[in-house]
């Protein structure tokens, strides 16, 4: 695995963000349950976004912001998803691109609208999401070059993308270039809307040995093993997979591999902006310490580093320069 060119190659939904402050009055007015995440489609868009205020447009989607946190890492990031050929996809393009991470999917001008997602930030942080997915939902399994997967270290696939059946086949077949070519697998749940939709997928790739590292949060994880209590959540779920990170927000994170478990403690922040892309940041931090070798409890810490850097400030993508941040462990 170490002579591969390119570290972690993502494949996710290639989304637009556009984040607005809004309070809970508007939410309420327009029957959006605060912190949710929802599918909307264009209509619903077009008119979400004429009574939002005024917001900032940036390339998003869980497993794009991970492979920019990546970059932000110094590592060498790739990443696929499907665009439009319209204005939004080259801002998407251009954006992600701008970041490091290599991405040369074409666009495709049969596949409608390309995705955004309007994210309404509360003062409280908490970031409600409406998501139209459009062309992001239309990745043809044409767009995996099993030369691509076999040239990283690890692939990495967002959940978010299992729901069309296109991209589903893409992802089931860039599973299998990386079994392959000896390419590790990981796998973020993203959802648990998601695991209540695909669980039975979900537990398929577990235990078929498809997934080598597996993320989740603790609603996630609850979710997936059917159990009401975290530990005995992580107890079912940890022997299924080599190895297993659960983010648990305010409370740290921990990560269990075969028989040992490392935990690490939430970073100090000076405030709480906006949660958007946390999870996809410490999957950024993680990943990049086990591509370099580290420890369990190494590659937790930057995870929790690169999450306390990107809940500070508007957006997913970091602002900070992660490298310096990282100091000694990368």
């Amino acid at each position: 695995m170490n002579d591969k060119p390119l570290d972690v190659l993502a494949i996710g939904n290639a989304i637009v963000d556009v984040i607005a402050d809004a309070d809970d009055a508007f939410l309420s007015a327009q029957g959006l349950d605060k912190g949710s995440m929802r599918l909307i489609d264009e209509g619903e868009a077009l008119r979400l976004y004429d009574e939002m205020g005024p917001g900032r447009e940036v390339s998003g989607g869980s497993a794009g912001n991970t492979a920019a946190g990546l970059a932000a890492f110094g590592l060498k990031a790739g990443f696929i998803g499907q665009v439009a050929d319209d204005e939004l996809g080259d801002i998407y393009r251009h954006d992600i691109s701008a970041t490091g991470v290599s991405f040369t999917t074409p666009a495709r001008s049969d596949v409608g609208a390309s995705a955004r997602c309007l994210i309404l930030v509360t003062p409280d942080a908490q970031r409600t999401m409406n998501t139209f997915l459009g062309a992001a939902q239309r990745l043809p399994a044409a767009a995996i070059r099993a030369e691509e997967v076999a040239s990283a270290k690890i692939l990495y696939l967002e959940g978010y993308l299992w729901d069309p059946e296109e991209p589903r086949a893409a992802m089931e077949a860039a599973i299998e270039a990386a079994r392959a070519s000896g390419t590790k697998v990981a796998f973020t749940l993203s959802d648990s809307f998601c695991i209540s939709r695909h669980h039975g997928d979900f537990v398929r790739l577990i235990d078929d040995g498809r997934i080598d590292i597996l993320f989740a949060n603790e609603d996630e994880i609850l979710a997936l093993s059917g159990k009401d209590e975290f530990e005995a959540a992580v107890a079912a779920v940890a022997p299924r997979v080599p190895v297993l990170v659960v983010t648990r927000s305010e409370k740290g994170a921990i990560a269990v591999a075969g028989d040992e478990r490392a935990e690490v403690g939430a970073e100090p922040i000076e405030r709480l902006v906006d949660t958007t892309g946390a999870g996809d940041l410490f999957a950024a931090g993680f990943l990049a310490g086990q591509t370099r070798g580290k420890s369990l409890a190494d590659s937790l810490k930057l995870g929790a580093i690169a999450a306390a850097e990107v809940i500070q400030h508007y957006g997913a993508r970091p602002e900070a320069d992660l490298k310096l941040l990282a100091g000694a462990l990368l």
